[in-house]
């Protein structure tokens, strides 16, 4: 079928592997691209970036590094990133490229700058070199080039498509949709056709176990298995699911050099849609196949959902992607597609509250909650119980997911301004 070919690009585009951070790393992506277009070394950079991309880099380690923020990730994406990588630009950064930019910074050669723009996605990076100049500018999502110039020239220029949505509906990659015809297709799509998806468990679960084996960030996985070990908390599903969950997060957002399965430029996000299904799985015994069927229920329902809205907001992004888990585990428990909606709708009622203040360690307790609540919004509807008419939910989830898009779209632009003023105060 079209569509379904269709659903198979989308999930091809936008669930992929990240080495780190995706904002850091679309700044390093830009600086390599930039490099390599100077034909040279750079001897200085100047980057620019919209807010809620300096936002979502200004306090996270960068893989590799043991460093934090926008200078690191620009110097090291200049000097040793794969400009082909992707968003495992970063893989091929050594300690020496490291070294060399920590004397970039310290001298001052690199200048990160403020873009005025409205995009969520945007970053313009300058490298320098004697009297040449190389720049690239990415915008719209975290790999996306749109311009290149040389010595000031444009030497090429993207295209600017332009989509529309309906009452409903949203447009991903250009065609309508909507969670029915998601359901539809997780299910009866062959088997052999789905089966890459599995890829998000293996790089996502080995994510897990790093966290849970060393030291990251918060170490809240680690913590949670310690009390679970001392008999504090019970080892069960739940917890089980917590804490792996967000191992995996602690261990990117601290700067592991293993990559995260994302989602719509999320690893974060990629990781709350693979890991709580993952474990579920193995907890009903559930083959390869219907994991799979439940992980692309999982994944192009997030992105469905956050397609309503920008990708980089005041709204944290997990809850969008925790509810479209919750139906991922209804299936699982052999639920109905219409327990499923009522999934979504509860994870939606419960912390649709939760904002964005920028990327960091914390982040994991926020994946943490994320995969608890799917949890909770799976099993109050596979009882009968869901949460319908009241606040921004409607007894309509496809209304739901409307209601949430105007209401961060529409009514949060200012709390991101504001939250923005506030960290760069700290």
């Amino acid at each position: 079928m079209q569509q379904w070919d269709h659903f198979i690009a989308i999930l091809k585009k936008e669930v992929q592997p990240a080495l780190g951070c995706t904002e850091p790393t679309s700044i390093a992506y830009a600086a390599a691209h930039a490099a390599r277009l100077l034909g040279q070394k750079p001897e200085r950079l100047s980057v620019s970036v919209s807010d809620n991309l300096y936002k979502n880099a200004m306090g996270v380690f960068v893989p590799g590094t043991g460093q934090i923020g926008l200078p690191i990730a620009a110097a090291v994406g200049a000097l040793g990133g794969n400009p082909d990588g992707g968003l495992e630009v970063l893989a091929t950064v050594t300690p020496a490229h490291v070294k060399e930019a920590m004397t970039m910074i310290e001298e001052g050669r690199i200048v990160i700058e403020r873009a005025d723009c409205l995009d969520a996605v945007f970053c313009s990076a300058i490298a320098y070199a004697g009297d040449e100049s190389a720049q690239v500018t990415v915008q719209g999502d975290h790999t996306g080039i749109v311009e290149e110039r040389k010595n000031g020239e444009i030497v090429f220029k993207k295209e600017q498509a332009i989509t529309t949505t309906t009452e409903g509906q949203s447009s991903v990659g250009g065609e309508e949709i909507c969670l029915k015809s998601i359901y539809d297709f997780a299910l009866n799509a062959p088997f052999a056709d789905i089966a890459f998806i599995l890829q998000a468990r293996d790089i996502n679960m080995a994510l897990s176990e790093e966290g849970l084996s060393h030291e990251y960030g918060l170490e809240l996985g680690r913590t949670i298995k310690e009390q679970i070990n001392a008999g504090i908390l019970s080892a069960d599903l739940i917890n089980n699911m917590a804490a792996c969950t967000a191992a995996a997060s602690d261990a990117r957002m601290g700067g592991a050099t293993l990559p995260a399965m994302s989602n719509y430029g999320s690893g974060n996000q990629g990781i709350t849609a693979t890991i709580p299904v993952v474990k579920m799985a193995e907890f009903v015994k559930a083959d390869d196949e219907k994991l799979a069927r439940a992980l692309i229920m999982s994944h192009l329902g997030a992105i469905y959902i956050k397609s309503h809205y920008p990708s980089l907001s005041a709204f944290c992004g997990n809850t969008a992607t925790a509810s479209a888990v919750a139906m991922a585990l209804v299936y699982l428990n052999s639920g109905t597609f219409e327990q499923g909606c009522m999934a979504i709708n509860n994870v939606i009622s419960d912390t649709s509250g939760m904002v964005c203040d920028g990327a960091k360690s914390t982040c994991a307790m926020k994946v943490h909650t994320a995969a608890q609540t799917a949890y909770k919004g799976c099993f109050l509807a596979l009882a009968g119980h869901g949460v319908a008419g009241q606040g921004i939910v409607s007894a309509d989830v496809e209304k739901t997911i409307d209601n949430l898009g105007a209401m961060i779209t529409k009514g949060m632009q200012q709390t991101d301004e504001k939250i923005i003023e506030i960290m760069r105060r700290n």
